[in-house]
């Protein structure tokens, strides 16, 4: 995507966001894997030149969280134009558009259509408004023949200007010349004694200026100021990311039951089961099937893998070709080669196993001896017995088999038949004996 021009997007993330009853800073509070704050922070990257962020005092974690884009401090929470003010020095020639991070879901679309409406003959300032399914107590955008004659507060409005269903989103776009003289102009004389940026619509409408609004979907300008906000962007994420998938040849068999994460990477032709869960870094190439009930989080499954159901595959894991994790298989930075199989009840870390090796169910890769995690490498070809335990490090070379129940402690050479286990010994009649012994106690 292009950047349109040199404008500058101000994004105001100084709010402690009291209402989510959290240490962490409302913005830092993650919608599909990531930071709202870094959902808006993209949008922004494809359109404008320069994006300022505007964080509160001792937010470190938020300024980290906005880097490499620069940052300024708003010392005193005194209202929303004095945040933007805080920017004003970074502001540039071009246009500028004020933002809040609690807004995450704007597209680029969106933005770039505020700025072309900015840049209309005539136009000193444009604002983004939307029609929420409840308005609620949304500030109302009072509009006539296109042009905005004010912005009312639910507070303070008429019930005939409540009855108006066109809300402010709160996002403005200026010169940057006009936006710092209504800044500078912003007076606090109202019951809270801050300085609010809507204001500078008033100031706008004084000078002559004309006042116009950009209507965008309710969905991407709905604010997050609660748990229950939260969740209704994440609905709305979610169901953005279902459909692009299905759009892009995956099939989703039960579509909202699936959990994306912002960064999910389908191929054509993968299949997806109900109840499965991505965590952030996941990439699925084509034809591969992941079964329900499965969580996924950094790893790659390749071509026309099998995954699950109930399986968890780990950050570090690497499915090759073809291979199966199935039920009840945990799988975290370990390397499954070319149709490898691990179908059932496994532990398999900081591992490599060759391509079609068959891992029995009950084995486990015993990785960690209390301080330091080590490798086991297994071969191609080769036959893992079930209840078999690996004490890295290890290696099983090619074509070997490894009985069931052994507890393999040393390498096993290509070809070799490994057993690590106790004799079995038979006591004839020594059960019939056992019952009588007990029933002379009853």
């Amino acid at each position: 995507m292009t950047r349109a021009h040199p404008a500058t997007a101000v994004v105001l993330a100084a709010g402690l966001g009291t209402r989510m009853k959290s240490s962490l800073p409302k913005t830092l509070h993650p919608i599909g894997g990531r930071p709202m704050l870094r959902h808006l922070l993209e949008s922004c990257e494809a359109v404008f030149g320069r994006t300022v962020v505007v964080v509160g005092p001792d937010m470190d974690a938020v300024r980290h969280a906005a880097s490499p884009h620069a940052s300024v401090v708003q010392a005193e929470r005194l209202g929303t134009a004095h945040a933007a003010l805080q920017a004003m020095s970074q502001f540039g020639d071009g246009d500028v558009a004020v933002l809040y991070a609690d807004n995450p879901l704007i597209r680029p679309e969106t933005l770039r259509r505020l700025l072309a409406r900015r840049q209309e003959a005539g136009s000193a300032l444009a604002l983004l408004a939307f029609r929420p399914a409840d308005p609620g107590h949304y500030g109302r955008v009072i509009a006539r023949e296109g042009e905005v004659e004010r912005i009312v507060e639910w507070a303070d409005a008429t019930p005939e200007q409540r009855a108006e269903t066109l809300c402010n989103a709160g996002v403005l776009c200026a010169s940057a010349a006009d936006m710092r003289r209504w800044l500078a102009d912003v007076r606090a004389d109202n019951a809270k004694g801050e300085y609010y940026l809507t204001d500078t619509v008033a100031l706008a409408r004084a000078e002559g200026g004309r006042v116009v609004a950009v209507e965008a979907p309710a969905d991407e300008l709905a604010g997050v100021n609660s748990r229950a906000e939260l969740a209704a962007a994440e609905a709305v994420l979610q169901g953005w990311l279902r459909r692009a998938a299905m759009a892009a040849g995956v099939t989703l068999i039960d579509p909202g039951s699936v959990f994306f994460s912002y960064d999910t990477e389908l191929a054509p032709d993968v299949t997806i089961g109900p109840n499965v869960v991505f965590g952030p870094g996941v990439r699925v190439e084509i034809g591969a099937e992941i079964r329900a009930f499965s969580h996924l989080e950094g790893c790659t499954i390749g071509r026309h893998c099998i995954v699950g159901p109930f399986a968890r595959l780990r950050p570090g894991a690497v499915l090759d070709a073809a291979a199966h994790v199935g039920n009840f298989v945990e799988v975290k930075s370990a390397r499954l080669g070319t149709g490898a199989k691990a179908n059932h009840l496994t532990y398999l870390g900081d591992a490599d196993i060759g391509a079609h090796t068959n891992i029995g169910a009950g084995t486990i890769t015993c990785n960690y001896d209390g301080f330091d995690k080590h490798r086991t490498t297994i071969g191609a070809g080769v036959f893992i017995g079930s209840d078999t335990a690996l004490v890295a490090p290890v290696t099983v070379g090619d074509g070997a088999i490894v009985a069931a129940g052994s507890v393999i402690t040393e390498d096993v050479a290509p070809d070799a038949l490994a057993l690590a286990r106790g004799r079995q010994e038979a006591k004839p009649g020594r059960a019939a004996a056992f019952r009588e012994a007990r029933k002379g106690r009853r």
